[in-house]
Parts: structure tokens; C-alpha cells; sequence
């Protein structure tokens, strides 16, 4: 892979990041950074029992990327987040199952760069465990 490929895969990975971390007043300066910087990007909050809420992470991933426009509503595009939600779900699921979970999604998309960001708090009460998640997809 070329270096400006190399960047602009880091870029769209941190964007994801970022917005998956920020607070409701935070992700919406962070929309408003990243749109002068020709990113598009969406977050959405999610929780529940880890196992049954697969699903439901990965719906809320597509509802919330076609929401702010990041993607199309195409089979290319919600396959490309439901892919990088599905790695970014992979990376956490021998910590999170049998445990409830908590946090939020993050994603953002710069031309053919798309990265799924999940930031988890996992455990019982005030006991959790904090776990990031990453994913990312290449779409024309």
C-alpha cells in the first residue's frame, strides 16, 4: 500500500475514534471539524447484554451511517460497515461475552475509506472493563 493510502486509512481510523469517545457536545464540533475536512462521519450510542446486542450494534452501525449521509443506500456501502462493525465486534467479543456492555459507535468515511469505531465499557456495575474496537473497509 502506498503512504497516502497509509494516511488516509490513519485519518479515517482516528476520525472513528475520536467520535466513538466524544460526548453529544463533543461529536457535534468534531462533525462540524471533520466536515471542513471533506470527512463525513456518525455516532450512536448502544447497550445491553453483549451476545443478544450483536445484532443490534450492527443495525445501528447502518442506520446511523445512512443518517448522516457517510453512506449510500447501496449493498456495497451497508455491507462495508456491517463488515468493519462485524471486525470491530471480533476484536471485543472474547472480553465482552457473557457480560453486559455499554458505549458507543463511532464511523467516519473519506472517499473510499470507511473505519467503524465501537468504544465499550464491559463488566458489572462499576466494575467495567474499557475496550476499543476497529474496523475498517475500502469501498469505490
Amino acid at each position: 500500500m502506498d503512504q497516502d493510502q497509509d494516511q488516509a486509512s490513519k485519518e479515517v481510523a482516528t476520525a472513528a475514534i475520536k467520535m466513538a469517545l466524544s460526548n453529544r457536545s463533543e461529536e457535534k464540533v468534531l462533525k462540524e471539524e471533520y466536515a471542513t475536512e471533506k470527512m463525513k462521519v456518525a455516532a450512536v450510542d448502544f447497550g445491553g447484554e453483549f451476545s443478544s446486542s450483536i445484532k443490534q450494534i450492527i443495525e445501528r452501525s447502518i442506520v446511523a451511517a445512512k443518517r448522516e449521509s457517510v453512506i449510500q443506500d447501496t449493498h456495497t456501502d451497508q455491507g462495508a460497515i456491517a463488515g468493519a462493525t462485524r471486525e470491530a465486534l471480533a476484536q471485543i467479543t472474547p472480553k465482552a461475552v457473557g457480560f453486559n456492555v455499554g458505549g458507543k459507535i463511532g464511523i467516519a468515511r473519506r472517499g473510499d475509506h470507511i473505519s467503524v469505531a465501537i468504544f465499550f465499557a464491559i463488566g458489572l456495575l462499576h466494575l467495567n472493563e474499557m475496550a476499543i474496537g476497529l474496523g475498517h473497509r475500502a469501498v469505490p
